[in-house]
């Protein structure tokens, strides 16, 4: 079991601990997502994989935290918190915004001499695949208008005005943090990728979606499930056969 640290605890989550899991799994996040989103994923995969969900601030139990703006921050920050659990293989799954920071935090682990086991990105294009989005810069009503388009938000948390006041500044910093980030040159990942993606997905085409294998030297495989942006929702169940089968492949 790693001895965690402050920082540590201020970012990882684990809702199933299972210290003797041979293999820890990482999972970042949508833009306006939060550590609970993963419950279900630690729910049924513990005690086989230890899951870690990331926490990032601005939200739930870091409310009062300010929200970073920031990809390359956040992935900076992530890595550090990490620390205290890199003592064993860990994998990552990352969807939407979540991808591109798991992205960025499995170029940091490589970059200090620790790749992860591998890379899940789930429902977001390629980093080197652009769309100039302006989401973060419409008011209130059009925040709303695209969580309710994308289907990934609670509809108790859009009917609820007081709710949606509190989530709101964490949905418009992370989707600055998504729509600013432009990917930077370097050496390309040597883990492998394993990509996921709805067949409907209105803001990830399965063609962008397999651009991820321009990012990695190690094999890269593309899964096309039924559903849109949240397609993971309605196909929970093939989404962790597709991590324990890839999981168990990478080992």
């Amino acid at each position: 079991m790693a001895t965690t640290s402050e920082n540590s605890n201020r970012w990882i989550r684990r809702f199933r601990p299972a210290d003797d899991a041979p293999c820890g799994l990482v999972c970042f996040p949508h833009a306006g997502g939060s550590a609970t989103f993963y419950f279900p994923v630690a729910q049924a995969l513990s005690p086989q994989l230890d899951v870690l969900a990331v926490q990032y601030p601005g939200r739930q139990d870091r409310l009062s935290e300010p929200c970073l703006e920031d990809i390359h921050e956040v992935a900076d920050q992530v890595t550090a918190a990490l620390e205290p659990w890199t003592g064993r293989p860990l994998a990552l799954f990352g969807h939407s915004m979540g991808a591109t920071v798991a992205y960025e935090v499995a170029r940091n682990l490589e970059r200090s001499g620790r790749p992860p086991l591998g890379l899940f990105a789930s429902g977001r294009r390629a980093p080197s695949r652009h769309r100039d989005l302006s989401v973060h810069l419409r008011d209130d009503d059009g925040l709303v208008a695209t969580l309710k388009e994308l289907s990934g938000t609670d509809e108790a948390v859009l009917a609820d005005e007081e709710l949606l006041r509190m989530v709101l500044p964490a949905v418009r910093a992370d989707y600055k943090a998504v729509e600013t980030y432009r990917h930077r040159e370097g050496p390309r990942l040597s883990c492998p990728v394993s990509v996921l993606v709805g067949d409907s997905d209105p803001v990830t085409t399965p063609e962008e979606a397999d651009a991820w294998r321009e990012h990695t030297t190690g094999p890269c495989e593309l899964t096309v499930l039924p559903g849109g942006h949240f397609y993971l929702n309605s196909q929970a169940e093939e989404v962790r056969k597709v991590i324990v089968r890839d999981i168990g492949s990478w080992a």
